[in-house]
């Protein structure tokens, strides 16, 4: 089983009293692993100029699942998704 992180874009008014039920169920299916809000932070680099943070982001949540497709399938409930909004979707690669 492979773990993926969903991201969060702030390009929806999601419903935040739909967290807690969307939440719960993944919790029920045994496939939450964590996540959480995104606040104020810096991009830092030895040398030069770095970028800017990546202000569209605001929130993550760790999943596992057998595939992206399955993955994908987790979107269901999720307020920003539901509400039309942009949910990305990245594989954690293992690195032992």
């Amino acid at each position: 089983m492979a773990e993926y992180i969903l991201l969060m874009h702030d390009d929806a008014d999601d419903d935040e009293t739909a967290w807690e039920p969307y939440l719960r169920g993944l919790r029920q299916r045994g496939v939450l692993e964590g996540g959480s809000a995104i606040g104020d932070g810096v991009c830092v680099c030895k040398r030069g100029k770095p970028p800017a943070v990546t202000s569209h982001l605001t929130g993550y949540i760790r999943v596992t699942a057998d595939s992206l497709e399955q993955a994908r399938s987790l979107l269901i409930g999720n307020p920003v998704f539901e509400a039309g909004g942009t949910v990305e979707i990245r594989e954690l690669p293992r690195t032992d």
